[in-house]
């Protein structure tokens, strides 16, 4: 495996012309039914990925490339199984090793819809449930529309990081920046797996030791960031150095989902909404986690008083740790993702919370892009908007879990929220982007 891997990225560093189709075709392969199981694409797509930040492909490029080719994987399996059905069994390949089909397929009747999106990210898994989908006729429109959520977050997930240590390597980085980051990263990955566990194993006071981790690693965040100025100030060179007018126009609608009028507005229409529709409970969990949230970000903002990046042509004039628009937009969206997820699985339930933070990251993410704040204001934002959420969580279900909401207030909410959310992106957007102009 190494002596292929170094003939293959020795010959793609000669030959950077081709790095664009061994992107979308290694990410192809890692997504096609049986092939993924046998080729160690995600190895390999985090090697091309680092060759990609070198210079030779920008992120969006790189992004977009292996998106295409995951969902090109996705559909060359989905067609399999439509097409061959329980024949696809006799396959030699499956002949061999039954239980391949056999774990997807259990995992796919047990969990339908929410199987592609988790198994996307578990690596047996991820090329054989698209086939399997194809084979127990799913709906093609409904496979369709989850493969664009899950391939988007799989291509996120599995390129990013190999992009960003690519580009961090050309980069001149200041000293102390990959301790520095090794630190955070470790501590993150800490905190994602101890809530996993706890929520997993439903743990009897899983929701307070994941209240009790978020609130440790906020405090060490304020108390730590004038020691991470290395990983700060890297991150921002980084992101800055790959800026581009092209892209601005949708980082810019983006991070305006995040803006306090459009959170501000929202949670009233959620709370009322709630309350309309006599979910009393819910609405008093949504409407105290994003209250709670708002008016500690306030405070700890003046506390701390930190100054914004040096990166706007017209600077802000809040100050800015933590990040406003990463924990309003994580108290909201973990609002509707505990909510979603009462009554039902472990599984379904991290589902849920999965998808709930791919819109809150991009939002926060955004403003690091945008140069409005630190990369650790928007960790403590999120951190921030975590405690709240599993604080309040925990204190509304004290007497007991909170109940399941009938699809009909879902009907409501998701419509109702995704309009005046939409509204808000696009309302005013010239005057947003003279304000994000950059130096």
């Amino acid at each position: 495996m190494g002596e292929w891997l170094d003939s293959l990225t020795g010959w793609l560093t000669l030959h950077p012309q081709w790095l664009g189709v061994a992107i979308f075709t290694i990410a192809c392969v890692e997504c096609l039914a049986i092939a993924g199981i046998i080729v160690p694409g995600t190895v390999v797509l985090f090697a091309v990925a680092v060759l990609a930040g070198n210079g030779a492909l920008s992120l969006s490029e790189t992004l977009l490339l292996g998106y295409a080719g995951g969902l090109l994987g996705d559909a060359i399996s989905y067609a399999l199984g439509r097409r061959f059905h329980q024949n696809i069994r006799s396959l030699p390949l499956l002949r061999t090793h039954p239980e391949w089909l056999g774990t997807a397929e259990s995992y796919f009747h047990r969990y339908g819809v929410a199987s592609l999106l988790i198994g996307r990210f578990i690596g047996p898994l991820r090329p054989m449930l698209p086939m399997v989908a194809g084979m127990l006729d799913m709906p093609l429109p409904r496979f369709i529309l989850v493969s664009l959520v899950a391939a988007a977050g799989w291509s996120v997930a599995y390129l990013l990081p190999g992009w960003a240590t690519g580009a961090a390597f050309r980069l001149p980085l200041p000293e102390g920046f990959w301790p520095e980051a090794g630190i955070v990263a470790a501590c993150i990955a800490l905190l994602i797996g101890l809530s996993v566990h706890a929520t997993w194993r439903d743990r009897e006071r899983g929701t307070q030791l994941i209240a009790l981790a978020s609130l440790i690693m906020l405090t060490a965040l304020f108390f730590g960031f004038p020691y991470l100025d290395a990983l700060d100030n890297g991150l921002k060179t980084l992101v800055q150095e790959h800026r581009s007018e092209a892209a601005e126009m949708f980082v810019v609608i983006v991070t305006r989902i995040g803006d306090f009028r459009t959170q501000f507005m929202v949670a009233a229409l959620v709370t009322v909404l709630l309350l309309v529709t006599r979910q009393w409970r819910p609405a008093l969990f949504a409407c105290s986690t994003m209250l709670i949230t708002a008016l500690l970000n306030g405070s700890l903002k003046h506390f701390v008083a930190r100054q914004r990046p040096d990166v706007l042509l017209e600077p802000l004039t809040t100050f800015s740790m933590p990040s406003g628009h990463s924990s309003a937009a994580f108290a909201f969206f973990l609002s509707l993702a505990v909510l979603a997820g009462r009554g039902q699985p472990s599984r379904m339930r991290l589902t849920w919370v999965l998808l709930a933070a791919i819109p809150a990251l991009s939002i926060a993410l955004s403003r690091v892009y945008l140069g409005a704040h630190w990369p650790t204001d928007v960790m403590a934002g999120t951190m921030l908007a975590c405690f709240v959420c599993a604080t309040c969580l925990a204190v509304v279900q004290h007497r007991g879990p909170i109940p399941a909401m009938p699809l009909r207030v879902w009907w409501l909410i998701v419509p109702a929220c995704v309009a005046l959310l939409g509204f808000f992106a696009w309302h005013g957007l010239p005057d947003a982007l003279a304000r994000y102009r950059y130096m």
